[in-house]
């Protein structure tokens, strides 16, 4: 995994509660409603904007002016594509959907493409890897939806076929593609068969009126939340989770515990065995099923630095505290990179939760690290205290020596590198 760069979807706590995204992921959407993925993509489209990455938006059910409108201000950017298989598809070359085209021509901020014959599998598989193959970077995909793609093309082998050659190739490409298909329109056979060659699987439903998403799958990634379902709500590109929310009155220690665990960046399983309990412990206490003994409790509070009253208030009040001593400083862990290849400390208590969150970042001599170390939306700053650093970045590479500042605010690193024969210190800020 170590190999393989993070990227966000766009929604900070789908990404908590998926690890993030990876190049290479294929991600399938069983979406109850068809209805409840938009959000989602959009949100996936934003970020890939903002991180100036092109993207190709292949459609089977909507019309381009239909599509525009849906996309409103993303669809002004020249980086994405939209591959039209509905004009010549389902719209069967009728002249209320030709007229677009007569009456627009090529002018659109984005690039829209129709496909001549896209009931033709090859004919929509040429266009598409010829496009892709005129784009640098890793591109990103958005195939709306197989469903529709099952209505042209008609019969599920013929569905099942186009995903199984085309999910490995995306893969090899270092793509990201997510995939849309209305749950109760296809047979549970198909939807093994897709789940079984995607990356990630996230099943979105609906029931009395309540939103909620669950991840089926979520490969090669160390994340507790598999079969969990999780209510949210949306509106625009907002998504708020319910575990998001605060509580008024009542004590939330589950939800405390998780967040002061995933500040130190400690898995379930790693947490339960500095504490002597099982992960299972862990899970039900995070999720408010069970509470602890006062001795798991106290030890909790040890292994995560914190005070046991920090499991039942939300956070040190920052007119309370302006001094934090050294010792207050806590080593935390960062997923998903190999041991020795980079440590890092919190500046500040694990239970503080200001604007700006300091970190003493470390990079042995020799090392190097294939992302960035955490999936941040909002600003990030540098300061270099100590050693020589590469940083790799989508436009170029660049050398950094003790003195020098970096400044991030959307374009995320592929690489950090330290060339030198010491180690390489940082002062590393996140914004919110």
């Amino acid at each position: 995994m170590s190999e393989r760069l993070r990227i966000t979807s766009g929604i900070g706590q789908l990404d908590r509660i998926l690890g993030g995204l990876y190049i290479g992921d294929n991600v399938v959407w069983h979406d109850d409603s068809g209805s409840l993925a938009s959000v989602f993509c959009h949100s996936f489209i934003q970020a890939s904007q903002i991180q100036s990455r092109p993207l190709i938006y292949v459609c089977f059910d909507r019309s381009p002016k239909n599509l525009l409108e849906k996309l409103g201000p993303l669809a002004e950017n020249p980086q994405l594509t939209i591959l039209d298989c509905f004009t010549c598809g389902k719209g069967a070359k009728s002249p209320v959907f030709l007229k677009f085209y007569e009456e627009n021509g090529t002018d659109f901020p984005c690039t829209i493409l129709r496909v001549e014959e896209p009931r033709r599998i090859e004919s929509v598989t040429d266009v598409l890897y010829g496009v892709h193959g005129n784009m640098i970077g890793d591109v990103r995909f958005v195939f709306e939806s197989l469903t529709g793609m099952q209505e042209v093309w008609g019969g599920e082998e013929h569905i099942l076929n186009f995903y199984s050659h085309s999910c490995p190739r995306l893969y090899e490409l270092n793509t990201v593609a997510y995939w849309i298909m209305e749950k109760k329109a296809h047979s549970p056979r198909l939807r093994a068969h897709i789940s079984q060659i995607a990356q990630v699987v996230i099943e979105l439903g609906i029931k009395r009126g309540t939103t909620s998403l669950t991840v089926l799958k979520a490969e090669n990634r160390d994340t507790e939340d598999i079969h969990k379902p999780h209510i949210y709500w949306a509106k625009d590109l907002t998504v708020t989770f319910d575990e998001e929310k605060r509580t008024t009155g009542a004590i939330d220690l589950g939800l405390r515990l998780k967040e002061l665990r995933t500040r130190r960046g400690l898995s379930q399983t790693e947490l339960s065995k500095l504490v002597g309990v099982t992960p299972s412990s862990i899970s039900q206490i995070e999720s408010n099923l069970i509470y602890p003994s006062l001795p798991a409790l106290m030890k909790m509070a040890e292994v995560l630095s914190v005070d046991v009253s920090a499991f039942f208030h939300e956070k040190t009040e920052v007119k309370k505290r302006i001094i934090f001593p050294s010792q207050e400083a806590v080593d935390v862990k960062i997923p998903d990179f190999p041991e020795g290849s980079i440590s890092a400390k919190l500046l500040t208590p694990i239970d503080f939760d200001p604007k700006a969150q300091p970190y003493l970042i470390e990079i042995p001599s020799g090392k190097s690290i294939s992302s960035h170390f955490f999936i941040h939306k909002g600003e990030e700053i540098g300061y270099v205290l100590s050693g020589k650093l590469q940083v790799r970045m989508e436009k170029g590479s660049y050398n950094l020596r003790s003195g020098d500042v970096i400044y991030l605010t959307s374009e995320m690193p592929n690489q950090w590198k330290n060339p030198g024969p010491n180690p390489a210190k940082i002062l590393w800020i996140k914004i919110k």
